[in-house]
Order: C-alpha cells, then structure tokens, then sequence
C-alpha cells in the first residue's frame, strides 16, 4: 500500500502530473547540494515505482555550465519562461555575486510573479536577495557567506538553520541540507513514509529540521568541552562590531579575568584576547572577499576604531593589508 498524500503550502496534491523541479545551475555551483536534491527525486520515483517527479537542467546561455569541481554540465534550456505548477530550485556555489547577473534577476523576478516555490541551494540565497524575492522572508545561506548577506540584505531575516521554507520560498545552507529539504517536501507531497525510504536509500539516518542549525556546536568545533569556554566564546561570537572587554566576559560567566585567561591557555593555547583578535579578522576576510563594502566599513563592521589599527591588526595575521586582499581576490576571479 502506498503512503497517504499529505499536502502543505509548498506541497501537491497526487496527480497523474510529475511535479517538476527545475535546477537553475550557476557558474561554479556546489555539486554536492545539487545532486543531493537531484537524488532524492530519483529515488522518489523508484521507492513509490512511479514518475511522480521530473526535472529539467536550466541556466544562462542553456548550453554547458560548471560546477566548482570543474565537472561540465549539459543544460537542457536557457532561462526559458516556465509553468505555473513547476518548482525552482537556483544551486550555487563559489562566488555566487557574479553569477548572479541581470538576466538572471530579471528572469528570476518574471518567473516568481506567477507564484510558484522557488528556491536556492547553498549561496544562491544571495540571488534571490539580489533580486528583491526574499525581502521580509526568513532564510538562510552556507555559514562562510552569512556575514557578508547580513551586510548586504538587512530586510531578509536571515536564520542559521540547515533548510528553511517560508511560505513559498526555500533556502539550504549547501551540502547535504538539500536532502532535509527535499525530504521535507517529499513528505509534503507522499507523506513521511516515502521521505524516510528514501531517507533509507540515503543511508541517511538523522534526518534534520528547519530547526537545526547547521554549524557544529562551539564545544565540538573547538575540541572542548568546557561550559564557561564555550559560554565566552559564544558571546565573542556574537559581540564583533562592538567587542566585549575579558574582564566583562570573565564577570558574566561567573570567574576572574585570570581565570579567563589560564582557561584560554589552556585549552586554546592563546588569550581570551588574541583569539577574539582573531574571529574578528575571520569575518572582516570574509567580507573583503565577499562585498563591496570599502576597508573603512569592514573596519567599523569588525569593532576596529580605525582603518590604520585594522591594517596593523589585518597584516600581522594574515601578512598582507586589506587593500592588498582584496585586490588579489579580484584578480583570481577575473582569471
């Protein structure tokens, strides 16, 4: 007997009809959160041993394109008008602002007009965000790219979750959060009995909701697991732009200053204060890499008073000044 149809916004109801989802590949997309998505469909069709799915390859040109492993695609269509009742799903990947082109946006705006999900896979959040379709939407994006999206798109409220779905728009964090999502809606669609078939096929045991975030927790990433390191760090965390003295952060945790520091010592081999130096030089790299924004800004965004201090701070960690970066990014892009 074959699951009972469940449906939801983003759901269908079972029809003679394969739902199709169609797969906008940009330039250097990640192939791991497309085939993810791509297999999930497949295997769908196998477990219920009907075409309830089909889908198409899309993209500018709608002749080849490449995913960031250098592995060539062939597209069935350039960015073509679509049906109503199709399912988009952008998938991006490694510098997903310039792929992300006016064709694109325009295209995206067109198609979003007749009211179908659309989705983006790993960065193509950004495109999305670009194109003014997430605006008031919750969604999220690959943790690498969150500082530089929140810089950029204030009115999209951007979550850590794995998968998100907000009425009918999708977004993934990349990698295997495209199996959550696809999970998800397959459950919509044929109920949670063929999801978790299909999660089986997967040998995929730990199945995540739009719940869960999609870093690893501080004690795991840091190799530690001491309750007041963690606590200080994920306050440092959160604390970039205006950053919090170690006697503060030693006080709300409950101990002294020098008990903060024989703690960091310890267990990171570093000062409270060399190590938050450090997760704020992290994010200012990333958004030299990722924006437009100028080195005075990205300064500012970072708790550094001045641009001096930041380039001061920016060469002794990473031997090269901010300006210098970002201009040797530009010129690997234009390569």
């Amino acid at each position: 007997m074959k699951p009972a149809t469940n449906t939801s916004a983003i759901g269908r109801a079972k029809s003679s009809v394969p739902r199709r989802f169609v797969f906008v590949l940009l330039d250097n997309f990640t192939l791991l959160s497309f085939a993810s998505a791509l297999e999930c469909l497949r295997i769908a069709n196998r477990m219920l041993d009907e075409k309830v799915y089909s889908w198409m390859l899309i993209g500018e040109g709608g002749n080849t394109v490449s995913c960031s492993a250098g592995t060539e695609f062939k597209l069935d269509a350039d960015l073509i008008e679509l049906e109503r009742e199709d399912t988009i799903l952008v998938c991006g990947g490694i510098n997903v602002a310039k792929s992300t082109s006016k064709k694109l946006m325009s295209w995206l705006r067109r198609e979003a007009r007749k009211g179908m999900p659309l989705g983006g896979l790993c960065t193509a959040a950004y495109s999305l965000a670009k194109a003014g379709l997430l605006d008031g939407k919750r969604a999220t994006i690959h943790w690498e790219n969150q500082d530089s999206f929140i810089e950029e798109f204030e009115e999209v409220r951007l979550t850590k979750s794995v998968f998100v779905v907000d009425g009918n728009r999708l977004s993934t964090a990349g990698g295997t959060s495209s199996i959550d999502l696809m999970l998800k809606l397959i459950a919509d669609d044929h109920g949670e009995d063929t999801a978790n078939l299909v999660a089986d096929q997967l040998i995929y045991n730990s199945i995540r909701t739009d719940q869960d975030t999609q870093r690893l927790s501080v004690p795991t990433r840091i190799g530690v697991r001491h309750p007041k390191l963690s606590q200080v760090i994920q306050k440092m965390e959160g604390a970039i732009e205006e950053p919090i003295s170690p006697a503060a952060l030693a006080k709300e945790v409950g101990m002294s200053t020098r008990q903060l520091e024989r703690l960091f010592r310890r267990y990171l081999n570093r000062s409270p204060k060399r190590y938050y130096m450090e997760l704020r030089l992290q994010k200012a790299r990333n958004l030299l890499m990722q924006t437009d924004m100028s080195v005075i800004n990205v300064a500012l965004a970072c708790g550094f008073a001045s641009p001096s201090h930041f380039s001061k701070c920016y060469r002794a960690h990473y031997d090269t000044t901010p300006y210098r970066e970002r201009g040797s990014h530009a010129t690997r892009l234009s390569i």
